[in-house]
């Protein structure tokens, strides 16, 4: 399974991939909005994991732009982020994510919480 994870903080894409490559994922990464965006038009992967705070198009807008694509529409978007306020999980669902996983990541639950994502994609 290709994830593509869009962080724009290279530790927490450390992290991130060496937790799922551990798993057996493939790891795709964004630095940024327009290139997670460009990079999901040439890869097509499974799962997108998104995180919310980017600092070009922030992760709202960028799921809507990743559902309005008719090339990407299928591809679910799951929300990483350190927005943990009252209805920020909401927020993102109202975006079209179809998942939260809230930041400091707990790395013994993600790769769980992927798997129950992925599983969803299958």
């Amino acid at each position: 399974m290709k994830i593509l994870y869009i962080e724009d903080s290279p530790s927490n894409r450390l992290l991130v991939r060496r937790v799922l490559i551990a798993e057996g994922y493939e790891v795709l990464e964004a630095g940024d909005g327009i290139y997670g965006l460009e990079l999901a038009r040439q890869e097509h992967p499974d799962l997108i994991l998104m995180d919310i705070n980017l600092p070009d198009v922030d992760g709202y807008e960028l799921t809507r732009r990743v559902h309005m694509s008719p090339d990407l529409a299928d591809i679910p978007v799951v929300a990483m982020t350190a927005n943990v306020m009252h209805g920020d999980r909401e927020k993102t669902l109202e975006a079209g994510c179809v998942g939260y996983i809230p930041k400091p990541i707990d790395v013994d639950m993600l790769p769980e919480q992927v798997a129950r994502y992925a599983k969803a994609r299958l």
